[in-house]
């Protein structure tokens, strides 16, 4: 006499479907957490920044770049494009390695106008460079 075992199936082992409601949870619990703590994150960087006078640097001959408050550019004076600027200031930095340029820019000027500037001395290696503030 053969015996049937009722009710189990052979198991295939292929699996049709999984259940996702265990990883929406756990994806729905790690957001909630990092919304949490985000704000509390930023909020804990404290910094004071320094204030004071800094001593003038030593120069021996200052190139000055100037923005105006319509982004144009100025050498020591003189209106010149940003292409010349970059020219111009490559041809100083061969000649003088030790060049210093200090860059002045309107206070209603985008700060982007100021980093292109920025680049430009980095690109022909001028690294005495310094921004010119309003004293207090």
């Amino acid at each position: 006499m053969a015996l049937r075992r009722l009710g189990r199936k052979k198991a295939s082992g292929v699996i049709n479907n999984i259940d996702m409601t265990s990883l929406i949870d756990l994806t729905f619990l790690l957001l909630i957490t990092f919304i949490i703590t985000m704000p509390a994150i930023e909020q804990g960087i404290s910094v004071k920044l320094p204030q004071g006078k800094a001593d003038a640097l030593p120069v021996k001959k200052s190139n000055v770049v100037t923005l105006d408050a319509e982004g144009r550019a100025y050498l020591n004076n003189r209106e010149i494009t940003l292409e010349d600027l970059e020219r111009t200031l490559g041809n100083l930095a061969a000649e003088d390695p030790d060049v210093a340029v200090l860059v002045r820019g309107d206070e209603r000027l985008e700060y982007g106008k100021v980093v292109q500037v920025m680049k430009i001395l980095y690109k022909v290696r001028i690294t005495r460079m310094a921004l010119v503030t309003q004293s207090d």
